[in-house]
């Protein structure tokens, strides 16, 4: 993997509101923890490759000890790449509180993957201009701080910025740098211009303009990149060039690209063959029936459990056949129970899957085998013996869901994949693509997926597992890479 040259002597600034690590106190201890997510695992492969600061936001208490400590410096981080360094942003909670839970999640979020029901909700009442005025912009302008104070004795710098939290930082940082070379890559989906009303006008030209600032804009998929270039016509007016791929603003030519994130194929197949995994492979082939359906998800209302569960309980009216011959092992990872919409989300999971098992099952069989909780583990040997895989997101920006899980099945499993999926555009072919909303659809899918002659089945696993293996995501960063080096040398779109 190549990185952009920058002058002996200066880092890469990563950036974004979860860190690589995190720090608590065990008695008159220190510990340190990996930071969690998937952000966080596929950027550590590039501090593999080049000297890095990683500027995150201190969330507990000993982060912000850590860096009082480190004074107006970064500190060491052991054990991550070839030499990186963090740096934590420090600021008041109750700024924290608005910034992140009242408008990343989940404002930003619900617009990002059209999740509000816009006849009811949101309201933007004054609660919501303060959070934004006083919170995201404030932690905005923190971020962006500790950024210019990283790359003031730099004389060519380069800041990766990441995801929806930090939308209006590189405004500011390029007013005080113009010189820097900023990259900015959102791991949502991005609306189409029309839904971006939901935001008064004002905030969303901050957003919007913030983003201008970079000098690359990068998504999952060409049509994210695509709907970007829409606003900025459509809600900035201004020209966009969509062959190039490209639009003017102040002066500069900001590129809007798409980079299909992928994964660590042969960490995790080392992972899948390793003792933690074995372990719980135990008893799921012990209380698997003749077929196994599997959801691995985040309790998140974009992951669509509900009507995956709906699709189920439709494919047992219509296939009587299977029932106590199947069962839907679903392992949902609890998701923002900090905001009243995700609560109510996950005791109506809840709900429809008792409605379900009540309707169908009997003392010995349990239709749908749901666990609420965190268990990688288990999800990994979940992902080994399914025989149908259910993907069915309202939207992604990407879902490694579907790309973990076939990379290890050794059933010669079918997925079921949205088409709003970010995935969707690099293994949609070897899928069974459906519509998340069509639930009668979902449930033809599944019995499709069954009785799938099993060469077909076998082509279509290793179709998705060769793309996985080729597309990983080192090529993932290093296609960023390119691009960056490339226009620091003067090439346009």
């Amino acid at each position: 993997m190549t990185s952009p040259s920058t002058p002996t002597g200066d880092r890469l600034i990563l950036v974004s509101n979860r860190g690589p690590v995190t720090h608590e106190r065990d008695g008159d201890e220190r510990v340190t923890t990996p930071g969690g997510g998937g952000l966080v695992t596929a950027l550590a492969g590039l501090t593999e490759h080049t000297p890095v600061v990683w500027i995150s936001a201190a969330i507990s208490d000993e982060d912000v000890a850590v860096q009082e400590e480190a004074g107006d410096g970064s500190f060491a981080i052991d054990g991550l790449g070839v030499d990186t360094r963090g740096r934590f942003v420090l600021m008041d909670p109750g700024v924290y509180e608005q910034y992140y839970n009242v408008i990343a999640n989940p404002i930003l979020w619900f617009i990002q993957h059209y999740l509000w029901d816009l006849s009811n909700v949101p309201d933007i009442r004054r609660q919501e201009i303060e959070a934004w005025e006083d919170g995201y912009l404030v932690a905005n302008e923190a971020f962006a701080d500790a950024v210019v104070r990283e790359i003031d004795h730099q004389s060519d710098p380069v800041v990766l910025l990441h995801d929806y939290h930090l939308y209006t930082a590189p405004a500011s940082i390029r007013r005080r740098h113009p010189d820097a070379f900023l990259h900015f890559f959102i791991h949502i989906p991005w609306a189409q211009p029309d839904y971006w009303c939901v935001l008064p006008p004002e905030m969303r030209r901050d957003i919007i303009g913030g983003l201008l600032a970079n000098d690359i804009v990068a998504f999952h998929t060409h049509r994210y990149a695509r709907n970007f270039l829409l606003c900025c016509q459509d809600l900035m007016g201004l020209r966009v060039d969509y062959e190039r791929m490209c639009v003017e603003w102040e002066g500069r030519e900001v590129w809007a690209r798409s980079y299909p994130i992928s994964i660590n194929a042969r960490s995790l197949e080392q992972f899948a063959a390793g003792p933690e995994v074995a372990r719980e492979e135990g008893p799921i082939l012990r209380r698997r029936r003749s077929h196994l359906i599997v959801r691995v998800d985040r309790t998140d209302l974009s992951k669509n459990a509900i009507r995956g569960f709906k699709a189920f309980d439709v494919f047992l009216d219509e296939h009587p056949e299977y029932r106590e011959e199947i069962t839907f092992l679903a392992l949902l990872q609890p998701s923002r129970q900090d905001v009243p919409e995700y609560v109510e989300f996950t005791q109506k999971i809840l709900e429809v899957v008792s409605y379900i098992n009540t309707k169908h099952g009997n003392t010995d069989w349990m239709p749908i085998d749901l666990r609420i909780e965190q268990n990688l583990a288990r999800a990994f040997a979940s992902f080994k013996h399914y025989d149908v895989l259910m993907v069915n997101a309202i939207y992604d920006g990407m879902n490694l869901v579907a790309k973990e899980g076939p990379l290890v099945n050794e059933r010669d499993g079918v997925m079921i994949l949205s088409e709003n999926t970010g995935a969707h555009e690099e293994l949609g072919s070897f899928a069974i693509t459906v519509n998340p909303f069509d639930v009668r659809a979902q449930a033809d899918a599944i019995h499709m997926a069954l009785t799938m002659p099993p060469d077909e089945r076998a082509g279509r696993l290793e179709a998705i597992r060769r793309i996985v293996h080729e597309n990983d995501v080192g090529k993932w960063l290093e296609h960023q890479l390119s691009d960056i080096a490339r226009k620091r040398d003067g090439a346009h779109a």
